[in-house]
């Protein structure tokens, strides 16, 4: 793979891994939050969203139902994931090197 290729999938593999994580650590705080449990702090799950996981974190909040009382995950995790989503068809369309 030449080194033109290896930069396009670049953002999209690591927003796609943060977001597999985002959506595991939803998961992992729902589980704990039933069992009463040490729980992950927001910040942490904001701090993944925003390193590109929030994709994975609104669909961890959709499929766990979990922080939807907190209008932060439930409006901010959107808005950030639709940002990122631009961001990568910037990414991919435009060519940034």
């Amino acid at each position: 793979m030449n080194t033109h290729a290896i930069q396009i999938w670049l953002l999209p593999g690591i927003m796609l891994g943060m977001s597999l994580v985002c959506f595991v650590l939803m998961g992992l705080d729902k589980h704990r939050a039933r069992k009463h449990a040490w729980r992950i702090p927001e910040k942490t799950l904001l701090l993944v969203a925003v390193l590109g996981g929030a994709v994975g974190g609104t669909i961890g909040i959709w499929c766990f139902h979990h922080k939807t009382r907190h209008w932060y995950f439930r409006f901010g995790f959107p808005l950030i994931a639709l940002l990122q989503i631009i961001l990568i068809g910037f990414w991919g369309t435009r060519g940034i090197y």
